[in-house]
């Protein structure tokens, strides 16, 4: 199974870019998108415009319109989908998508999730606390019954100094704070999730998946790894490969983020 997961900074931009070109050609059997920024009947449009037409299609625009929005392609119909991650404020948020997949070993639930940035001591910033414990109780629920999950998607939050170059610069400041960062040690230690993109790269500094547009952070790879894949651990145990698919140039960038692929020892059921 390749997962690929990549927020994409808006769908009609990425495809004028090319990112959905690039998506049709990496061979994926899922993938999870965050910060669509479009209606679900103006995102498979794009999709339709951009080859990938044929895929199935789940997703949950925001309720603001131009913000946020997530979604999970697939190539077989799924068996389950759901927008619900607790609390009723996050409800048409457009921050959370489930699609449980047939798998050879039984179903696999495939989650994509955008958290916002936040601000330290304000109340976007209580309100990322909220929904990261809402993410927290249910990747715990789905922890249960030891069957294959995985979590994608921008955090939002880099985990420790390997995943953010100027992390000096940035203490005390959301993205970085200790109190986001528990979260997910929470998730690793308490649920038995893993940082598979961690795991199987290795130490750092990065490899990072969010560069600004501004100025040179891209050239110099002044970046940021915000975009995740926590897997359950048994999922974990499939998992042969990462990438970040970093753009060779700035020019060829066709969002501020990088997608991440990971491959898994493992089959979906054929559409």
């Amino acid at each position: 199974m390749r997962l690929i997961t990549a927020n994409v900074n808006g769908i009609r931009a990425a495809a004028r870019r090319g990112g959905l070109r690039w998506l049709g050609e990496q061979n994926a059997d899922v993938i999870a998108l965050q910060e669509v920024r479009a209606s679900d009947e103006q995102l498979r449009e794009v999709l339709a415009d951009g080859g990938l037409g044929e895929w199935h299609v789940s997703s949950a625009e925001g309720r603001t319109k131009g913000h946020a929005g997530v979604a999970v392609l697939t190539r077989q119909p799924p068996l389950r989908v759901s927008s619900c991650v607790g609390p009723v404020e996050f409800a048409d948020a457009g921050r959370w998508l489930e699609a449980d997949l047939a798998g050879s070993d039984g179903p696999v639930t495939v989650i994509s999730t955008y958290v916002h940035t936040g601000e330290a001591k304000t109340a976007k910033q209580d309100e990322k606390f909220r929904f990261l414990d809402a993410v927290g109780l249910r990747l715990a629920s789905l922890a249960e019954n030891d069957g294959y999950a995985v979590l994608t998607g921008d955090l939002n939050i880099c985990h420790s100094a390997d995943d953010l170059k100027n992390w000096k610069g940035n203490v005390g400041k959301s993205g970085f704070l200790p109190e986001e960062q528990a979260h997910l040690d929470r998730w690793i230690r308490e649920h038995g999730y893993a940082d598979v993109h961690r795991d199987l790269h290795g130490p750092g500094p990065g490899p990072y998946t969010w560069w600004s547009w501004r100025g040179k952070a891209f050239d110099n790879d002044a970046g940021w790894r915000i975009d995740y894949r926590f897997a359950s651990a048994s999922l974990a145990k499939l998992a042969l490969r990462a990438e970040v698919g970093r753009a060779a140039t700035y020019a060829e960038r066709w969002s501020d983020h990088a997608p991440l692929t990971v491959d898994y020892d493992l089959a979906l059921q054929a559409d």
